[in-house]
């Protein structure tokens, strides 16, 4: 006889074991099913390793610039499988971390890739997963009450530009590398794409972004991506924008060669490899969909401000959905889906309200609309800009270039949007996301007392712009 559940989640990621852990302490009986590592993408393809990688860049960056600080610090090397062993380790304990929240949360893992049944012997509705093992086991049918797909995503490519997994890759294969190239050339130059560039060229690597459109970081504030293009270029990456990559021209020999249609004419780049940073798609496939009556458009599964599908007891989170893509909102979406679920009434999810983060060097962070989105709207608004220049401790700290940048609604004086570029700003948009969370407006942030010396002191400055009373600029 099949077990049964209150919840199964198909995926063990951010969204989904973060769900699995609510529905726990709502006193649900709960499995997970995962076909890889708990944890996904964020923890073993994403988030964690790429910020680790990053954070040996600027240490190895820093290092070679340590005399600007009045230390000497002669022939510094860089030994990369280091690099990738502190990466690795990383992982593995937060992995450690992960496995042991299910066991407090007693939930179940069952480690095979699931599907979604129709109707059958074991529930007159479509939800029974069945399960599959990579050793040939006999499949486990598990019953739920409700089910939670949090399958993630995975990176997207160009038709017809195949991941060979050595020369050209994706940032899943770029993870893995053994060692540096000496060239690369990198096809997208949005969130991933520009955290690889900056990355690699602090690793000393020559670095070219092939950009579609003619901004990179296409979903930021047009000044925010002006600035990290102009910190990135001195850093000796090359940008071409407004470039259609050409994937039928591309050749492999010792080196990776391949064309793009540039202001008309068509333009050659070789490097040592190329990386694809094109999106991601939703991981949808052969999960059991055609069994259900839930509804996609556009590759991402439609579901309620809730994350119910058409089918009332199957939710979607995360990637799947589409939306911001964020591991962040993810996990957010998962405990509204679980407390719904519960008959809870949870609150929806303001996506608005939700911070983003870009951790290049110079960091990017923001929340709320960009200028051209709230003017887009109709809005009539006031703008406070105010730079890291101005500010004591991020002379101190080395890192001055970049500015704060408040948009505020002129009529009622409501926050539509604040976007940051410099030094540390993924740690400190947590105060913009708080003041949008509370309704908070300039002036309010403008009031709130910033210690002084800190990086924070930005954010007071900036609010007193939008009126033009910045005390320090």
């Amino acid at each position: 006889m099949a077990e049964e559940y209150d919840l199964v989640v198909l995926g063990g990621g951010t969204g989904g074991y973060v769900a699995a852990i609510r529905a726990s302490q709502l006193g649900m009986k709960v499995a997970v099913v995962e076909k890889g590592e708990l944890g996904g993408t964020c923890l073993h393809r994403g988030c964690i390793p790429s910020k680790s990688l990053l954070r040996s860049a600027e240490v190895y960056k820093q290092t070679k610039n340590a005399f600007e600080f009045g230390v000497q610090a002669n022939n510094v090397t860089l030994d990369f499988n280091r690099v990738q062993e502190r990466k690795n380790s990383i992982i593995n304990t937060l992995h450690k971390g992960v496995q042991a929240l299910m066991k407090k949360g007693k939930i179940d893992v069952f480690h095979g890739f699931g599907r979604i049944l129709g109707p059958s012997i074991f529930s007159p509705l479509p939800g029974t997963i069945s399960i599959e093992y990579a050793n040939g086991d006999e499949n486990t049918m598990i019953v739920p009450k409700f089910v939670l797909i949090a399958t993630g995503s995975s990176p997207r490519s160009l038709p017809g530009l195949e991941i060979d997994g050595s020369m050209i890759m994706s940032s899943d294969e770029a993870l893995q590398m053994e060692s540096l190239p000496e060239s690369i050339i990198i096809i997208g130059g949005g969130v991933i794409g520009i955290e690889w560039a900056s990355m690699l060229a602090d690793f000393g690597v020559a670095v070219t972004v092939i950009e579609y459109t003619d901004q990179i970081l296409p979903t930021e504030d047009a000044d925010v991506a002006k600035e990290v293009e102009k910190q990135l270029k001195r850093k000796g990456v090359t940008f071409v924008k407004g470039a259609k990559v050409l994937p039928e021209t591309v050749k492999k020999d010792a080196s990776v060669t391949i064309e793009a249609e540039v202001a008309g004419s068509n333009q050659v780049f070789t490097a040592d490899k190329l990386l694809v940073s094109v999106g991601r798609q939703a991981n949808t496939t052969n999960i059991g969909l055609e069994n259900t009556d839930i509804v996609m458009e556009k590759g991402f599964i439609q579901t309620s401000p809730f994350y119910q599908t058409k089918e009332s007891h199957i939710y979607a989170i995360g990637d799947v959905i589409g939306g911001m893509q964020l591991a962040h909102v993810a996990s957010h979406e998962g405990i509204v889906a679980v407390e719904h679920m519960a008959g809870k009434q949870p609150h929806r999810l303001n996506y608005d309200n939700i911070p983003a983060c870009i951790y290049s060097s110079p960091e990017a962070a923001s929340v709320g609309l960009t200028e051209k989105q709230a003017k887009e709207k109709g809005y009539d608004i006031k703008v406070g800009k105010f730079p890291f220049k101005a500010i004591g401790k991020a002379l101190v700290y080395g890192e001055s270039d970049g500015f704060v940048k408040i948009i505020m609604n002129k009529e009622n004086e409501d926050l539509l949007g604040v976007h940051m570029v410099g030094p540390h700003v993924t740690d400190m948009i947590s105060e913009a996301g708080l003041a949008k969370v509370l309704d908070a407006t300039p002036w309010e942030i403008a009031q709130t007392v910033h210690p002084h010396p800190t990086l924070s002191e930005v954010m007071g400055e900036a609010a007193l712009a939008v009126d033009g009373l910045q005390i320090h600029g």
